[in-house]
């Protein structure tokens, strides 16, 4: 079974159809996608997404991590924030059964950790804290796992981080963090001052296992050794740039998976201008 990871989708259906249709046609059934988050949001077609990618879920087809987005979508539906102006999860909200997908979101892992071919790896939405190995990571993972899939009032407690703050501020950092400084503090925003990439902080504490993630679209596709990032901004088409979705096919069979160069990835352009979303 090929393993197929998937950048941001962000609502962009047409986009993920279209990149479907060109898995199959060169894999048949015979794959299995791996999506890093944002499923929803900022595009046109947030619910069409949540349900082509549950369907392959539901057939064993397809792995999922939760992103930012998916858990402003859980506050909104929740009643914790308003709709920010440019959300366009609409659909989603006044889906009839809107309970039910806010239970499968609060399923979804916040990190998955596998192997490709013989090499281990974490998808994680937005970054791994560098110094931490995977047995670390999983350990926070399941802790805030086991607060979202808890239900009723405990889970809106702690989406809205009035239960277990320390818990949810891992969690807010897996899924936002872009930079981080020197003694250790973390931020959402880009590097600046004496802030680097996170990427760059994990790789110099020597991991023994590579990162799929998503997330920074201004950063674009990311190709490091250890690393692969995908989020290309396929929903921001038209704000000065072509952009595209984009997924990254390893070779299992290669020695290192994550090693460079690799031109393993197919990329469908934005079909049209997101620009207004």
């Amino acid at each position: 079974m090929q393993q197929i990871f998937v950048g941001d989708v962000q609502g962009c259906g047409d986009e993920l159809e279209a990149l479907l249709d060109r898995v199959r046609a060169d894999f048949g059934s015979e794959f299995e996608l791996w999506l890093v988050g944002d499923l929803v949001n900022r595009g046109p077609r947030s619910l069409d997404v949540l349900r082509i990618v549950r369907e392959l879920w539901e057939a064993g087809r397809a792995r999922v991590v939760l992103g930012n987005h998916e858990v402003g979508l859980l506050q909104t539906a929740l009643g914790i924030r308003e709709p920010a102006p440019n959300d366009t999860t609409g659909d989603v909200l006044a889906a009839p059964d809107l309970s039910d997908w806010i239970d499968w979101l609060c399923g979804l892992p916040v990190t998955i950790t596998d192997r490709i071919g013989s090499h281990p790896f974490a998808m994680v939405h937005a970054c791994v804290p560098p110094g931490w190995s995977l047995a670390k990571l999983e350990q926070h993972s399941r802790a805030i796992e086991d607060r979202l899939v808890r239900g009723g009032v405990e889970r809106t407690r702690f989406l809205a981080r009035e239960l277990a703050p320390n818990t949810f501020e891992v969690f807010d950092r897996l899924l936002t963090c872009r930079s981080v400084g020197p003694n250790g503090e973390w931020s959402s925003g880009p590097p600046e001052g004496d802030r680097e990439p996170w990427h760059d902080a994990w790789r110099n504490a020597a991991p023994d296992f590579g990162v799929v993630y998503g997330h920074w679209s201004l950063q674009g596709l990311h190709v490091a050794p250890g690393l692969r990032g995908l989020d290309t901004g396929c929903v921001h088409n038209g704000r000065g740039r072509d952009t595209c979705l984009t997924a990254w096919i390893p070779d299992a069979e290669a020695a290192d998976p994550f090693g460079i160069p690799d031109a393993g990835f197919v990329q469908i352009p934005a079909r049209r201008v997101y620009y207004d979303v």
